[in-house]
């Protein structure tokens, strides 16, 4: 790609290298030979940034025409932005790193008076590139409070404020971006989710009638970048891309399967959220975790995807710049060095018919979406390759659990208390045999942790070629009750799952939050019929029945909150399986494991399965009916404009005899 490699050539440069880091009384500022980024001393914020002489923020006015800047939702009131209290702290870095590169650094710190939390921010900025490495600490040490609340979103923000706007794209990966919407006469129909009036316009054409930030969410698991491009119209010719980059997944949370808002106008770095329903950690005494590095990347004159792929040779390196890090690391409180740190690798017999296989170290005796409740422990994963290989780099030493899952396989392989030993390598060889109940009637689906297989799921639009995965669409933009009519009936061996089965089961669909269809309906939805036919020889001396079902998702009242609310029947949601007209006992999806999936355009949200054990003497031969289920008009108060209704995701479903 010629762009790339003219940017390669700049960036390995040292002919004109610059690094000044300097202060005044009202600004902290470092420079190189492109980039320019100060932070306001009054504010917290970097107010200043600028590519090649070119200004990317745009106008300073509040909260606009700033970042990366760091606020998060952690006070008992709800949202702070550090910086613009009377005590701020502010420092200034400068230093060269083992390979000879100078790098300067700014940070700020301010303590939350009403609780004694602090907050910081850095930003660092090396000679010959044109990004900021940043990080984020958050610290709460309090006995007499123990518990303050919990962490529920945690975020830095580049929020640029031109007018015209500059970026005329938003770029979630390299699957989707799209044009900035056009929002004259739009129309409230969600919380954060409009309709757009003006049909001619590009978005509209490409991708659809409605607009909410969670259209460009994206799943960690193989996230590089994400960003926004200026396509030149309002730059004189010039494009320019600004990019989020995930150089490191370590300090996030909830593992491969968490996703996030990642670009609205706004590109963010969600460090922390429950947007998708996973776990937050609490803010206890002792609280103290520094998240990144992320790298904020700037770059100009090429195409949007020559931009993104810039940016993107960084995503998922966590070597990349490890010197550099180590360097700083006398800055960063908690940033660990590779003396701190060695090397995962494992050789894995892998189930048959195993495909695209990862391997995840987290939290030891925790699911790898529960692991917040240690506030040191890390995270890590690695694609394993066709031979079983898998190799982890720069593990921060500790204990973990490893899982591996794979797509086509039911369930995960678990093994804890793997010990991971700094300035080591850690070598395992692992068998792992499928979970298995009996013999094999039927699946539907494909077991890979999302719903996306089913109708409107990851189907690429057919009359907007922008829409490359259909569920990332509002919802209701998909009518149920026209779609299906008389409810879902299917048949194995018969249907197409990606038509016949919808990538939602809804307990009712309509009314609130729903433009297309305000009135809720009720007959029809709730229950799902599953046909299928066994022959006698199939049950002969067969004892026990087993029907698993994995859920990429699932809402009940409780929504997102991970609260009980015991004046909504349904925080704890039952789902019912009735096996040729006998109920089999529910399954009680619990509260803190609720997510709202689809209603914010994902399908790939808290993952939960259960195992429904009974006696084989309730199937037969011929034709069988299993109904799914449910409960009849599920809902549940929402004070924001969001849909009332419970659902789940499917993402796989099997039935076992033994």
């Amino acid at each position: 790609m010629r762009f790339l490699a003219a940017s390669a050539t700049l960036l390995s440069s040292t002919a004109l290298a610059v690094l000044n880091a300097t202060q005044d009384g009202a600004s902290l500022t470092l420079a190189n030979e492109r980039l320019v980024t100060s932070v306001s001393k009054s504010r917290g914020h970097v107010n200043v940034l600028t590519l090649d002489g070119h200004n990317l923020l745009g106008t300073e006015d509040g909260n606009t025409g700033v970042g990366p800047y760091l606020d998060c939702y952690c006070t008992p009131s709800g949202f702070w932005t550090p910086g613009r209290g009377k005590q701020v702290d502010y420092e200034l870095y400068n230093g060269t790193d083992s390979t000879g590169k100078k790098y300067g650094g700014i940070s700020m710190g301010e303590t939350y008076t009403a609780t004694g939390q602090r907050l910081e921010q850095y930003w660092f900025l090396r000679e010959g590139e044109t990004g900021l490495h940043t990080f984020s600490r958050i610290v709460y040490s309090n006995k007499t409070t123990p518990f303050l609340r919990n962490l529920q979103e945690f975020r830095t923000m580049f929020r640029p404020n031109h007018n015209p706007p500059l970026f005329t794209h938003f770029v979630s990966n390299e699957k989707f971006a799209a044009p900035r919407p056009n929002t004259e006469g739009q129309v409230t129909v969600q919380d954060a989710t409009w309709w757009l009036a003006k049909k001619d316009s590009p978005y509209v054409q490409g991708v659809g009638d409605y607009f909410t930030k969670y259209t460009f969410q994206d799943t960690w698991r193989n996230h590089k970048a994400h960003g926004m491009y200026a396509d030149g119209s309002g730059s004189n010719g010039t494009s320019f891309g600004v990019w989020l980059v995930h150089n490191t997944v370590e300090t996030y949370y909830n593992g491969p399967v968490h996703s996030d808002l990642v670009v609205d106008g706004i590109v963010y770095n969600y460090m922390v959220s429950n947007h998708h329903g996973d776990q937050t950690p609490n803010i206890t005494d002792g609280f103290d975790r520094t998240f990144g590095p992320q790298y904020f990347h700037f770059n100009k004159g090429g195409s949007l995807d020559e931009l993104r792929a810039d940016a993107e040779q960084y995503g998922l390196r966590p070597e990349w710049n490890a010197k550099f890090y180590d360097a700083i690391a006398q800055h960063v409180p908690n940033l660990v060095r590779t003396s701190g740190r060695g090397t995962f690798n494992a050789r894995v017999s892998l189930p048959k018919n195993a495909k695209n296989p990862i391997a995840i170290l987290t939290e030891s005796g925790r699911n790898y979406q529960d692991n917040v409740y240690d506030d040191k422990a890390y995270q890590y994963w690695g694609e394993i390759d066709t031979k079983g290989n898998v190799v982890i780099p720069r593990v921060k030493a500790g204990e973990y659990r490893l899982t591996i899952y794979a797509d086509g396989i039911f369930g995960d392989f678990v093994r804890d208390n793997v010990a991971i030993s700094a300035g080591k390598e850690t070598s395992l060889r692992i068998e792992w045999n499928a979970e298995s109940a009996g013999t094999e009637l039927f699946r539907i689906g494909t077991p890979d942790k999302s719903s996306g297989e089913y109708r409107h799921g990851y189907e690429a639009s057919p009359d907007h070629p922008l829409l490359t995965e259909q569920y990332r669409l509002y919802w209701a933009a998909y009518d149920f009750v026209d779609e299906f009519p008389e409810g879902v009936t299917y048949k194995v061996d018969r249907d197409d799952p990606a038509k016949a089965l919808n990538y939602v089961h809804w307990s009712v669909f309509g009314g609130k939050a729903n433009y297309e269809r305000p009135k809720p309906v009720y007959d029809n939805i709730n229950n799902w019929t599953i046909l299928f036919d066994t022959k006698a020889s199939q049950l002969k001396g067969k004892k026990t029945a087993t029907f698993t079902v994995q859920l990429a998702g699932a809402k009940t009242a409780a929504g997102n909150t991970d609260v009980f609310n015991a004046s909504e029947p349904y925080s704890n949601l039952p789902y019912t399986v009735n096996v040729n007209g006998k109920d089999l006992a529910p399954w009680v999806i619990p509260y803190h494991q609720s997510s709202s999936c689809a209603v914010r355009s994902a399908v790939i949200c808290y993952n939960l399965a259960h195992k429904f054990i009974f006696d084989a003497k309730l199937l037969k031969a011929g034709e069988n009916a299993f109904v799914l289920s449910l409960p009849y008009s599920a809902t549940n108060y929402e004070s924001a404009l969001l849909p009332e209704t419970a659902y789940v995701q499917y993402d796989a479903l099997r039935l076992e005899v033994k």
